[in-house]
């Protein structure tokens, strides 16, 4: 799958590295899935906490180091669980494979946030 428009657009600002795992993962991906937000505004950012999105002012995504990707099935973004998992396999499989540590935001205790993926911190500060 190549990424469409709206996905490269919302790549702008990202880091090359993580830029590398999605155009990747688009490419080895059983799961269709588009790029919803990547870098992102100081304003933006603290409008998702005030909605509740997010709950950091600190985002990953403020300095380019996170992107947000939404699953697709028949062109149609969708928000399943299941659909999540399978996508974070394949994201980090694309990862392993570049040498580029991510960190899914699926795989964290509390605040479980599927859609989002971002370079480790531990490698990228």
């Amino acid at each position: 799958m190549a990424l469409s428009a709206r996905s490269e657009r919302n790549l702008r600002g990202v880091h090359p590295d993580l830029v590398k795992v999605v155009r990747l993962a688009a490419s080895i991906s059983t799961q269709p899935f588009e790029v919803i937000e990547g870098l992102r505004t100081a304003a933006r950012q603290a409008e998702l906490v005030k909605v509740g999105a997010s709950r950091t002012l600190k985002s990953r995504h403020l300095t380019g180091h996170a992107v947000d990707l939404a699953a697709l099935v028949s062109g149609t973004i969708r928000w399943d669980w299941p659909l999540y998992r399978r996508l974070a396999m394949e994201v980090k499989a694309a990862a392993r494979d570049l040498g580029v540590a991510i960190v899914w935001g699926g795989d964290w205790k509390t605040f479980r946030d599927g859609p989002h993926f971002e370079l480790a911190r531990s490698d990228y500060p």
